[in-house]
């Protein structure tokens, strides 16, 4: 997505990236080696505009966000990840990794140089002069930007492989990606009826709680999913909209992304005033959503497109 977090998410993140930081050993155990592909000094330009040189591919990487965690190891380079932040809990093997703290707040430069990293990899969550501060430590920081659309991810995927040394496992997932992308947005390509989604991220005030506008990788997954998003013609990323709004166009399907994070229910919706008047409440078409499947920009958007087409087109994936 364009932006990533969402206003309930905000505070639970920027809460935890305030605690203190983990107390880590001096150093981890060096992890096992790889055979990695060799590459000359190369510079690269990163999602900040900075220019980065690596020598070599890293070694030792110390992750600052969930998806380029997430990369890390769909790239085969998860051995060589000896931090990572708090919120990086995909794969499962990424919990064994040492916690540096959270993707928010204030990072502790000392903790991460205890990693001994030769390259930190950030993410546009991390603010600019945090990313200076690692920088001014004598860390490498790479900062690999958010994508816009499926082709930008798999910038991504081939930078992180040129990266960690990893270039063949990278670019055997572009092309397992590809394929799967092909085969959801062929198969919807020429469907007659395109349902209106609504895309709940947050209903801390159910009254006016925020859905996904036009900038988003939600509005992306819907369309390519053969859907419509409500949010397509909302002023900005991230808007709060009302009952009456709702009312008046009247979305077929209701998907509550802040199922996992903020605990909404379909009785929850159900609850609210209002709400009941809503023919896709009254025809039970209430669908809890993981919404990390399409908040964190990594090889699970794919995994997002796919669910989010079966939600909407059943006949078209048995």
């Amino acid at each position: 997505m364009r932006k990533l977090i969402i206003p309930t998410l905000v505070v639970t993140l920027m809460l935890a990236g305030c605690a203190p930081v983990a107390t880590l050993p001096a150093a981890t155990a060096a992890p096992a080696q790889v055979q990695l592909q060799t590459m000359g000094s190369e510079t690269y330009t990163d999602g900040l505009g900075r220019q980065v040189t690596l020598a070599k591919p890293a070694q030792r990487i110390v992750s600052l966000a969930p998806s380029n965690t997430e990369i890390l190891f769909a790239i085969g380079a998860g051995s060589q990840v000896v931090g990572r932040d708090s919120f990086s809990d995909y794969p499962a093997e990424a919990k064994n990794v040492p916690d540096i703290g959270g993707s928010l707040g204030t990072l502790n430069p000392e903790v991460i140089l205890a990693q001994r990293p030769d390259l930190v990899l950030a993410a546009p969550i991390t603010a600019p002069e945090q990313i200076a501060s690692l920088a001014k430590a004598g860390l490498t920081v790479y900062v690999l930007p958010n994508p816009k659309t499926y082709d930008d991810l798999y910038a991504n995927l081939e930078t992180a492989g040129k990266l960690t040394g990893h270039e063949s496992e990278a670019a055997s997932l572009i092309a397992s990606l590809k394929a799967r992308v092909e085969a959801v947005t062929s198969k919807v390509a020429n469907v007659t009826t395109r349902p209106v989604v609504y895309y709940e991220l947050d209903a801390t005030d159910p009254s006016a709680p925020y859905t996904s506008g036009p900038g988003t990788f939600v509005n992306l997954v819907i369309q390519d999913a053969g859907g419509t998003n409500f949010g397509a013609n909302l002023n900005g990323d991230y808007v709060q909209v009302s009952i009456e709004q709702l009312l008046a166009h009247q979305p077929d399907i209701l998907l509550l992304g802040d199922s996992l994070y903020g605990g909404i229910t379909a009785d929850m919706v159900r609850a609210r005033a209002g709400w009941d008047a809503l023919q896709a409440v009254k025809d039970a078409r209430i669908f809890p959503f993981d919404d990390n499947l399409v908040s964190r920009p990594g090889p699970r958007l794919v995994d997002g497109l796919e669910t989010m087409a079966k939600l909407l087109h059943p006949e078209l994936f048995p």
